[in-house]
């Protein structure tokens, strides 16, 4: 199914318009936003590459030219890095089914562009392999889902429902927004070009058995300006 993880493509979700961080990014590719030296997306690559990851797929909509011109020139040697177009928004769903013909390995990873969150990938694909499920999300416990969402799963980490935002101020498990996928998924998707993972999709696929996958780690989100200044700090403190 894999061999070692330089084997396996990582497709980042680059597409969005980011209105929330508006304020802040200035029109900006809501992953290219800057922390210290570096933009977001460069510290979400240099940690996932530090695991052994190489091969790389930017899902890019909103002014993709910034992120392709940046990451053409070389900035990551030793790394392949390919781009896949939206040429209209897709929505996150749309935009890996969008990037089907540029990934190659089965499984893959999906990472979304503006969250990071510390994890072990070996042990979340020894975990996706085990339950041979089409899809694996890694998930985080956070104090409240309010801004967020809950995700609820059994005693086998066996996902069982989707709640939205707005629920009760209380401990629960989240959305990472990182997935193991296995190729197989591109046929369980909707017909439409356009379409959310986290609303259509995920939510359809409870009845498929897709399993998530509890860490502890730190989770950084960008977002909205507070969220983005809270991320600053804490990458400026060097943790």
């Amino acid at each position: 199914m894999y061999g070692t993880l330089k084997d396996i493509d990582v497709f980042i979700l680059c597409g969005g318009i980011g209105k929330r961080l508006r304020k802040v990014s200035g029109g900006t590719p809501k992953p290219m936003v800057k922390i210290g030296d570096y933009v977001f997306l460069d510290l979400l690559i240099k940690y996932i590459a530090g695991f052994g990851f190489r091969r790389f797929i930017l899902g890019t909509g909103y002014r993709a030219g910034i992120i392709k011109d940046y990451y053409s020139s070389g900035r990551f040697p030793g790394l392949d890095i390919r781009f896949s177009r939206e040429e209209r928004p897709l929505d996150t769903g749309g935009a890996v089914k969008n990037a089907k013909g540029l990934i190659k390995s089965n499984p893959f990873f999906v990472l979304n562009g503006d969250s990071l969150c510390k994890f072990n990938p070996r042990l979340f694909l020894k975990f996706h392999k085990k339950n041979r499920s089409p899809v694996s999300i890694l998930l985080r416990q956070v104090a409240s889902g309010k801004e967020y969402g809950e995700i609820e799963i059994d005693r086998s980490s066996r996902i069982l429902n989707f709640r939205e935002k707005n629920i009760s101020a209380k401990k629960c498990l989240i959305n990472a927004g990182v997935y193991i996928f296995d190729k197989k998924i591109f046929g369980m998707m909707p017909r439409q070009a356009k379409f959310s993972l986290e609303r259509n999709f995920f939510p359809e696929m409870v009845s498929n058995r897709i399993f998530g996958y509890p860490v502890s780690g730190l989770f950084i989100d960008i977002g909205t300006p507070e969220r983005y200044i809270k991320a600053k700090k804490i990458f400026l403190k060097g943790k």
